[in-house]
């Protein structure tokens, strides 16, 4: 019997807020219209952003799955060989992306998927790396040892937000990147994550072993969950300006998300105002229903962008602040004050 061709496979990893949902939109929107993809996303926090806006850049022939509560490459090794085999079986995808929080080492997750479980079923092809060339210049970032292995561990080192990006930042960043060994197979440019679906096939390093093995051993404060592409059903039963609120802090920083009702509209002066307030910020992403339309609001640190979504299922929030502790209580006040008329807070 002939066995099943495997299944093409990428690890797209890359800090906080350097744009790898972008560039996995991208890179769907050059999917061929007859391949079944699947994208497994871990998120940070409890309340899922990232698969709701994959997503909505795919149509019926792409499945996501969002595992939410914190970094599955700290969890033991069942639970995530159980939630991967169980995605394979379900979608039998021709293509399969899978993207970890930004604040995940990528060692683990490579081990699982060049693992005896998984060798036969996956045809592992170059781990991917978004970078942002402010984070080098950072040394909050840069002395982040799961911040260095991200880079060290890619076959391909994307530095995104190039017109952002200012000779004097670029220049030391690119490098560095150049001195690392193995080399990397493609050191590239670009900017709101736009690649080429050739990047995905580039030639990979088996030799590529991590630095710092044994930096992010930490335990998580919430349990993994999955969550496929459906809503929880929590949501449908949420009373219009009654949010559902999850804390998450993890690894020395508070954060905390939120999911409203599908009937709350929210204004978009205040709204906008409020996010791109004064918290200290280290990655704040949202969709949000404002009076007609759908909103996709990313904020990296102090840099604030929003966008039309066509995400249309309930308005969400997921905030990490660079802080350890923070009164989530008076910031939802202020937040579901932003609501309209017609949905503030019963009673």
């Amino acid at each position: 019997m002939n066995e099943l061709p495997r299944i093409p496979t990428n690890l797209m990893t890359g800090f906080l807020g350097v744009g790898k949902t972008s560039a996995i939109r991208y890179l769907i929107s050059q999917k061929p219209i007859d391949e079944r993809w699947s994208v497994l996303v871990n998120e940070f926090g409890e309340i899922g952003i990232d698969g709701a806006i994959i997503e909505s850049a795919g149509g019926s022939s792409l499945s996501v799955t969002e595992i939410a509560g914190g970094c599955f490459c700290c969890s033991s090794d069942a639970p995530i060989e159980s939630m991967l085999m169980e995605l394979i079986e379900q979608t039998s995808p021709q293509r399969l992306l899978i993207e970890p929080t930004g604040l995940g080492h990528p060692a683990k997750i490579l081990d699982t998927l060049r693992g005896p479980r998984f060798r036969r079923l996956l045809d592992l092809q170059a781990t991917i790396c978004i970078a942002d060339a402010s984070d080098f210049a950072n040394p909050g970032v840069t002395n982040v040892n799961v911040f260095q292995d991200q880079l060290h561990m890619a076959d391909v080192v994307v530095i995104n937000k190039l017109d952002r990006t200012p000779p004097a930042q670029l220049a030391p960043f690119l490098s560095h990147l150049s001195q690392l060994f193995p080399p990397k197979s493609q050191i590239l440019t670009t900017t709101q994550g736009m690649l080429d679906l050739s990047v995905l096939s580039t030639e990979i390093s088996p030799e590529r072993v991590p630095l710092f093995p044994n930096a992010h051993p930490i335990p998580q404060v919430g349990s993994l969950q999955q969550r496929p592409g459906s809503q929880p059903a929590t949501v449908s039963l949420l009373l219009p300006g009654h949010p559902l609120r999850k804390a998450s802090p993890q690894q020395g920083r508070a954060a905390c998300g939120w999911i409203f009702s599908p009937l709350d509209r929210f204004r978009k002066e205040p709204l906008l105002g409020l996010l791109n307030g004064s918290l200290d910020v280290r990655r704040l992403k949202g969709v949000f229903r404002v009076g007609n339309e759908w909103l996709l609001v990313n904020r990296v640190g102090g840099e604030l962008t929003c966008e039309s979504i066509s995400y249309r299922r309930d308005s969400r929030l997921e905030v990490i602040l660079d802080q350890s502790d923070f009164d989530w209580g008076d910031f939802e006040q202020v937040l579901i004050g932003c609501l309209g008329v017609d949905a503030q807070p019963l009673g």
